[in-house]
């Protein structure tokens, strides 16, 4: 794997870290400005929506400009949103920090993921895209206890400013590491925007927010169903929460390597398993051990998604890629949203912290329903396309003259 991939992953490290440190953090933040709790949420909640907005607004405004160029503006934003973050002495102040740091979020793993694509062999372009998405599942296992702990022990302004400071790191790796790759000069926004009216770009999308949505059906509520059912003190949940990142890592790598060998028997495998574990988690989640263990499959099975739903949008939106592959970023934010929310609905109905988890069953197997369709789909289609004159044709038969 080129050395690039590595400043790749440095930025995601980065993003992840500053995209959910916050959610550790809110008493602390919500005591320095005097506001709620569920007011200082909108810092999480206004992330999530400048990540599905910014994502196309930012990959289209950067059209004109080279992938490498644009990766390092995006790092650019995602530095200053941090600082604006850390030095914020009003409440909407640090609300504007994370929409600006957020604008870099989908546009940096949209272009990203076709840049890592672009620098390794075809069959390795999962594997490059899993290289990157590392940094991402690492951030949950070190950057956010870290940061959380930083932020406890030092202030909530110091672990932005550590955040940004990583920013620093990515941006200068982009810089040094990555090659100029600039943008085709036969690809028109017109033809980023023409991907859409592919079928399976959106059969993809949708796949991706029903099946990342399960993942954050049961992950939201992750706190009340582990210390309220299964019976865990408040103080394990930070460590839940890593094993749940040690899953993600381990469901990226693997979810990689096997997409580039055979992209939609993986999602078919990761997809239902993820299902089934979620379903088991209603049970499962009135023992300790049980609950552990499906913390981390969920984790794992995932996040195993992420690769190949990414390669897929890629190989459907061949030639314009660029926009299709940021606005998939969106769609797991998507889902994550919806499926909260759904999660809520469930529990205000007085189902129980267990209800969520049915919830995401039912996404991951929406998501399961629809990749079949896919295939099923894509098979006749290049039955379609078929020429006709692969069609063995009768020999006639020969007359012999006689000698």
């Amino acid at each position: 794997m080129p050395l690039a991939l590595l400043a790749l992953a440095m930025g995601a490290f980065g993003i992840g870290t500053t995209e959910f440190v916050i959610m550790g953090l809110l008493p602390e933040v919500a005591g320095t400005f005097d506001v709620s709790i569920p007011t200082a949420g909108y810092l999480v909640s206004g992330y999530a929506v400048g990540v599905m907005f910014g994502a196309p607004l930012m990959t289209v405004l950067g059209t004109r400009i080279s992938r490498k160029r644009m990766l390092t503006l995006l790092m650019g934003f995602f530095i200053a949103g941090n600082v604006l973050s850390a030095v914020a002495p009003a409440f909407g102040l640090m609300l504007a920090g994370r929409l600006v740091a957020s604008l870099a979020h989908g546009a940096f793993f949209g272009i990203g993921s076709v840049v890592a694509a672009d620098l390794v062999a075809p069959e390795k372009k999962a594997g490059a895209i899993a290289m990157m998405f590392t940094g991402l599942t690492v951030a949950n296992v070190v950057g956010v206890p870290a940061g959380t702990l930083i932020g406890q022990q030092v202030g909530w302004r110091a672990t932005f400013f550590v955040v940004a400071a990583l920013g620093v790191l990515g941006l200068l790796g982009v810089a040094k590491l990555v090659p100029d790759m600039p943008k085709a000069e036969d690809v028109r926004l017109r033809h980023e925007i023409a991907a859409f009216r592919n079928v399976q770009v959106l059969l993809a999308m949708a796949m991706t927010v029903l099946g990342f949505g399960g993942v954050f059906a049961a992950i939201t509520y992750i706190t009340p169903m582990m210390t309220g059912v299964a019976g865990y003190a408040d103080t394990s949940v930070t460590w839940l929460l890593v094993l749940f990142g040690l899953g993600m890592v381990a469901g990226n790598l693997i979810g990689g390597r096997f997409a580039d060998r055979a992209l939609m028997p993986m999602l078919f495998v990761s997809l239902s398993g993820l299902a089934v574990v979620l379903a088991l988690f209603t049970v499962a989640a009135h023992d300790k051990l049980a609950s552990a263990v499906m913390v981390f499959l969920i984790g794992a099975l995932g996040f195993a998604t992420v690769p190949p739903l990414q390669k897929r949008v890629l190989d459907q939106a061949a030639g314009a890629p660029t926009l299709a592959s940021a606005v998939n970023i969106g769609a797991f934010n998507l889902g994550n949203a919806l499926s909260a929310w759904l999660g809520g609905i469930v529990i205000a109905a007085g189902f129980g912290y267990t209800a969520p988890n049915w919830v995401g069953a039912a996404l991951a197997a929406s998501a399961v329903v629809l990749a079949v369709a896919s295939s099923v789909l894509e098979r006749r289609t290049n039955a379609n396309a078929r020429p006709v004159t692969d069609r063995v044709a009768e020999p006639t038969p020969a007359t012999t003259a006689p000698h």
